[in-house]
């Protein structure tokens, strides 16, 4: 009886991967909002600034302010000032990288301003593109070996020579420069694009904290302690849906880690069957399956194929077992649905447009959103009514 159980069972496999071949995704656009071109982070870990503030330009298109260009590396390099001085009061005890969270882009702004791209495009070392590698080893050995306090008290110069190495590897800031004919400083150009920092909200969804209170996002990357509102999952859920409807994009934090993400396919989805729980047989094939071919079935990477449900109780276990972290920061600005009718997101990337099967963007199911999305970034007046309430807004 082996043999024939085998044999339909090969017949199904290939069929099934003849047929995801041949169907592929198809998407309609349910609403899209402005945006501006995709840029690429390339070889830094700075996808938070990249994507915070392709939130803040489409923001600015919504205000009628027009189209601009903001200085990611600009950011990032007053970021990096404020993090050194963290690290050090903190001894070395917290995290010091590259990465930080959407807060971040809004703290800097605060304090220092916002520049134009072409004011500061942080390219100085000779590369075309940002490769921060070296960059980020060396100022963290820095930071080290001042918190190593070998002189029994940290020089008063520590912060100038950290300053120096910044100016080395992504320029000295300009103090003023001219923008369409007309001199700013960063401070000025931030006023005069209207922006308010204070009218956008944190918000996530765990089960380990109150709802409708504030929390600390326990992540690495949270090097500032930032906070976030925590809202039960459907609720955090419809605040995405009704942002995007009433005409406002999302910024969003989320893992992508997961097999169902796929980059040159652009989709990320959560499947329903996890390989686990194959039968002694179908692990026999799978072990013969190349990964195209396992990633094409079960992961339906060609093919929309059902989703697993996800509760709050799914989302929490994949976040204290570390399945979920705050990995990458991105920008939604739309809704769509295949031919099945499923409901995605569309997601704007900071990875360039090489490799992409849709310019730069990709479509995340609602399965994914809701099981991997670590926190959200919205304008106040993008929240539901009764949720603003609940809130205090």
């Amino acid at each position: 009886m082996m043999k024939p159980i085998l044999y339909l069972f090969l017949i199904f496999i290939f069929s099934s991967l003849t047929l995801l071949g041949q169907d592929g995704y198809k998407f309609s656009i349910i609403k899209e909002l402005k945006a501006t071109p995709v840029k690429d982070q390339y070889r830094s870990g700075t996808c938070w600034s990249f994507s915070g503030l392709s939130f803040l330009e489409s923001e600015l298109i919504r205000m009628g302010k027009g189209e601009f260009d903001l200085s990611e590396m600009y950011i990032v390099r007053r970021a990096y000032t404020q993090h050194a001085d963290k690290y050090v009061r903190f001894q070395g005890k917290i995290n010091f990288s590259g990465g930080a969270e959407f807060w971040d882009v809004f703290n800097a702004i605060k304090e220092y301003g916002l520049v134009p791209e072409s004011a500061y495009p942080g390219l100085v070392i000779g590369e075309p593109k940002h490769v921060h590698g070296e960059m980020d080893a060396v100022l963290k050995a820095m930071l080290d070996a001042v918190i190593e306090n070998k002189n029994k008290k940290l020089s008063p110069v520590w912060k100038t020579g950290f300053e120096g190495l910044l100016d080395a590897y992504l320029g000295k800031v300009p103090e003023s420069f001219t923008y369409n004919n007309v001199t700013y400083t960063p401070q000025s150009f931030f006023q005069s694009l209207g922006l308010k920092i204070d009218d956008y909200v944190m918000i996530s969804s765990f089960t380990h904290h109150p709802y409708y209170e504030k929390f600390i996002m326990e992540s690495p990357d949270n090097w500032s302690m930032g906070e976030v509102y925590n809202l039960p999952l459907d609720e955090m859920m419809e605040v995405i849906s009704h942002a995007i409807a009433k005409g406002y994009t999302v910024g969003w934090a989320a893992d992508v880690s997961e097999n169902g993400f796929s980059w040159s396919n652009g989709i990320a989805i959560v499947p329903e069957k996890d390989i686990e729980d194959l039968t002694d047989l179908e692990r026999a094939k799978w072990s013969e399956m190349t990964k195209e071919e396992k990633d094409a079935l079960v992961y339906h990477q060609n093919k929309p194929g059902k989703e697993k449900s996800i509760t709050p109780e799914l989302r929490q276990k994949a976040f204290d077992n570390y399945q979920t972290t705050d990995d990458h920061g991105m920008h939604i600005i739309g809704t769509a649905k295949d031919q099945n009718g499923t409901l995605y997101f569309k997601v704007k990337n900071s990875w360039g447009t090489n490799g992409s099967k849709y310019d730069g963007y990709f479509y995340a199911s609602e399965s994914y959103v809701r099981y991997k999305t670590m926190s959200i970034l919205v304008h106040k007046d993008a929240l539901p009514k009764a949720t603003a309430k609940k809130l205090g807004f």
